[in-house]
């Protein structure tokens, strides 16, 4: 065999995640063997979500390929690089060529190539890495090839730019049945009591948010056609019968004019299957609402990232928080369950945003809301701002850039219990029985105090 694609993400390693238990398999990966298995190069997937680093290395092993094309992101980065030296310094597992590809790749090449890996794909990597594995089978030279960063006696070598996929109606469907959904599929039916799968539409994204990391698809805006993805969802359902589907996309209602021929392809073709999706509140309206739940959308994710404006602003979000409250409030009153994003401790955030972020969750009722604290992934606009500010650099090998912190207005330790308290505040909202509000007024108090002292300290 001479072509292996492969992770670095371990479900049982993940402490988050086991409280969760929602696992989407490696759809990037998948697309990438889909693109090559087209174009007449043979491969197989190794997924390492239910599997363990022992087993992915003993198959390495006992295949012996001739590539191993690995996926690597902000949270798979220290197992992958594990993974990397293992190979890399071994007679055992044929010491193959290593090439990385992903979004935490682009702005860190000389790390993941000092760390062992042969070859960096930069940018979206279908076509890049058809052309480097087409040439490393067959001994042919690669510098010419783009999108591909190596060493050359410990220098950097990049090569010219890539350009992005025009016609995305071009690429074949993910390759899904090179890995067993089953383990996916009967996880989401014991902990959720029902299924879900992913798909994807689109490709980039044309905001401008400042800690949004753009490294593989880009700034911009490229679509599958809406009969198409209604073909793959025929064949999905055809084939998994999941109960759900998740929406990958960064903003699915980016483009009325597909949602009308989306809505029209599924109405023709007698599809109503549950499904969810993220966007943006100002491409929402009630016409689109209609449109979505009418062809199954039970559950829209309306990015917010803080409810105060001065916040919002800060981070180029480019929205109004009174339009992101009142279209999650006209989704729930649609019958659809809404949820938002909140993060805590962005740069020159206050006490007094904090509060506005609490009274935003309170007043905008969303079903569920995630929150985290703010992090600069390298790349972005938000490092670019902090760069100079950094206050904690931990190892890079060890560490992710969730990891790093810099200068805010409060300790970060303040934020962390800031993220208690605002889920303190919201829940005592929501609570109907006596002692369970208490507890979380309780509660809340204690923590107002412990971010008090945290504060002047």
């Amino acid at each position: 065999m001479n072509i292996l694609l492969t992770h670095g993400y371990y479900l049982n390693e993940d402490k988050k995640e086991a409280k969760i238990m929602k696992p989407y398999p490696p759809l990037g990966l998948l697309y990438v063997s889909s693109f090559l298995k087209e174009n007449g190069l043979k491969n197989k997937v190794f997924d390492s979500t239910f599997s363990s680093l022992e087993k992915q290395l003993q198959w390495i092993a006992e295949n012996q390929p001739k590539i191993v094309g690995i996926y690597t992101n902000l949270m798979t980065k220290i197992n992958v690089i594990k993974l990397v030296k293992l190979l890399k310094n071994d007679p055992e597992f044929g010491l193959p060529h290593i090439i990385l590809g992903g979004p935490d790749v682009t702005f860190n090449c000389k790390n993941y190539l000092n760390s062992g890996a042969d070859f960096l794909v930069i940018g979206e990597g279908e076509e890049t890495m058809y052309e480097l594995c087409s040439a490393l089978i067959a001994n042919d030279e690669y510098q010419s090839i783009k999108g591909i960063a190596y060493l050359v006696n410990g220098q950097l070598i990049r090569t010219s730019t890539r350009s992005k996929i025009k016609d995305l109606k071009n690429l074949p469907f993910p390759n899904r049945a090179a890995i067993d959904f089953k383990p996916y599929l009967d996880t989401w039916k014991t902990y959720h009591g029902k299924s879900s799968m992913t798909i994807s539409t689109q490709r980039g994204c044309p905001y401008t948010c400042k800690w949004c990391s753009t490294a593989v698809y880009g700034q911009s805006y490229r679509r599958r056609p809406a009969k198409q993805v209604v073909e793959e969802i025929k064949l999905i359902l055809d084939t998994y019968h999941p109960d759900a589907l998740w929406f990958v996309d960064d903003v699915f209602t980016v483009s009325h004019k597909w949602i009308d021929e989306f809505h029209k392809e599924m109405t023709t073709n007698h599809l109503n299957v549950p499904f969810e999706i993220i966007t943006r509140a100002e491409r929402l309206n009630e016409r689109v609402l209609k449109q979505l739940k009418d062809i199954g959308c039970f559950r829209i994710w309306i990015g917010a990232e803080s409810g105060s404006q001065t916040v919002i602003d800060a981070m180029d979000r480019r929205v109004e928080i009174e339009t992101v409250k009142q279209m999650i409030q006209k989704t729930n009153a649609f019958g659809m369950e809404t949820g938002t994003f909140i993060m805590l401790g962005y740069p020159g955030e206050t006490e007094a945003d904090i509060k506005e972020t609490i009274q935003y969750l309170k007043e905008a009722n969303p079903t569920h809301y995630t929150i985290t604290v703010a992090y600069p992934i390298k790349g972005t606009s938000l490092y670019e701002d902090i760069e100079d500010h950094i206050i904690h650099q931990p190892h890079w090998e060890t560490s992710t850039d969730r990891q790093i912190d810099f200068k805010r207005t409060y300790r970060r330790k303040y934020y962390d219990y800031a993220v208690k308290k605002v889920i303190n505040e919201v829940e005592f909202e929501r609570t109907k029985t006596f002692s369970r509000a208490l507890i979380h007024k309780v509660k809340s108090t204690l923590l107002s105090l412990i971010m008090l002292s945290l504060k002047y300290s």
